[in-house]
């Protein structure tokens, strides 16, 4: 065979190939909504919804692929494993469907909680905690599935954390390195004192194990405000400005909120420091609320999602709530919080204009009478 045909022949292999593959796998995954996700071939009614406020569900994480928004959370599956709802608009909501559903013989039994979906290097993958039968821990492990719907299959050897502790809550985070982390909640029931807090480790290529020993990023009691030994949800972004935030929930005065930490140095290792709450139940918000993420929808707002309020009571429960966030470089603000301080701050302009309007008036009407004339 001649060296013209060789070349042709791995050129036209190659062609095949691409054309195999999905368009975004194709496209290396840089465009996750070039194409609409086909929902109905998974056997969900998209005319059958419920509205974001109808929905019973905490730790909301939404994923955005296909031009569709898939909304993990506990509380959505049916039975022991992980579900999610799907909408196509951000308000109405069809599901949920079960992502992974737990076999016979599967170590976990309870806790089935928090699922995170990250979609990278062209699969997606499922950070969720379980109660293990076999370790009496909870823990995080780790599932793999070619499409957000799944089916997931465990990739982890039961968890990736530790086996002697109690662990929650684990996000992804790819450092500008390319290497992949697990963030986690060390959580409060297993450690000394009763004060929780995050611990990061390194993640193999595949994240299918730990490739170094966690280390731990800041305690419950960091920040003065902090009323308990919670750490609860975090998640890692990076600003435009270039610096690596924290989102993450503990217990203030008012309840279950959302705060900020940065790290000192813009890496997982680096020294964190706590930066301010952005969400707690005070104006101009009148419930309390946790477990943030964020997530750009297809208008190309930035939004965190929480569920809200923590607690449930006889005339309220946990549903997912979405507020638009604002990235000002060194750090991040809700719009509704901004809103609101403009709206003090007119408030109190509009006060002295109306004041000096009045005095102004009360001398035009002194001066009508003679009074203040030389």
């Amino acid at each position: 065979m001649s060296r013209t045909m060789k070349i042709f022949g791995v050129l036209l292999c190659a062609v095949i190939l691409l054309t195999a593959l999905p368009a975004n796998a194709a496209a290396g995954g840089t465009d996750m909504n070039n194409f609409i996700f086909p929902v109905e071939d998974y056997g969900i009614d998209m005319s059958v919804t419920k509205k974001t406020e109808e929905i019973n569900l905490r730790d909301p994480f939404v994923v955005v692929y296909g031009k569709t928004y898939f909304m993990y959370g506990t509380g959505a599956a049916r039975g022991r494993g992980y579900g999610c709802y799907v909408s196509r608009d951000l308000e109405n909501w069809a599901g949920p469907v079960n992502v992974f559903t737990a076999p016979e013989g599967f170590e976990g039994t309870d806790c089935f909680w928090a699922p995170e979906c990250h979609y990278y290097n062209g699969s997606f993958y499922l950070f969720a905690t379980y109660y293990s039968e076999t370790t009496k821990h909870r823990g995080v492990a780790i599932f793999k599935a070619d499409t957000p719907l799944g089916p997931f299959v465990q990739i982890s050897d039961g968890h990736a954390t530790s086996s002697e502790w109690d662990a929650i809550d684990g996000t992804l985070y790819v450092d500008e390195a390319g290497q992949p982390w697990m963030v986690f909640v060390h959580e409060w029931t297993s450690m000394p004192g009763g004060i929780g807090d995050f611990s990061a480790a390194k993640l193999s290529g595949d994240l299918s194990h730990f490739i170094s020993e966690p280390i731990s990023l800041f305690k419950a009691d960091a920040p003065a405000w902090t009323t308990n030994g919670v750490t609860d949800g975090c998640f890692l972004y990076k600003s435009s400005g270039g610096k690596l935030l924290m989102l993450w929930s503990g217990y203030d005065k008012s309840g279950y909120c959302v705060a900020v930490a940065q790290s000192s140095d813009g890496t997982v290792g680096g020294e964190w420091t706590q930066q301010k709450r952005i969400y707690t139940n005070e104006k101009p918000f009148e419930l309390d609320g946790g477990h943030p993420m964020i997530f750009t929808a297809l208008d190309g707002k930035r939004y965190m999602s929480i569920h809200s309020p923590n607690g449930r009571s006889d005339t309220d429960y946990e549903k997912p709530a979405f507020y638009e966030i604002v990235d000002t470089g060194d750090g991040l603000a809700l719009q509704d919080t901004l809103d609101y301080r403009q709206s003090q701050k007119n408030t109190f302009v509009n006060s002295l204009l109306m004041f000096f309007e009045l005095v102004s008036a009360v001398f035009s009407a002194l001066h009508s009478f003679g009074i203040g004339r030389a």
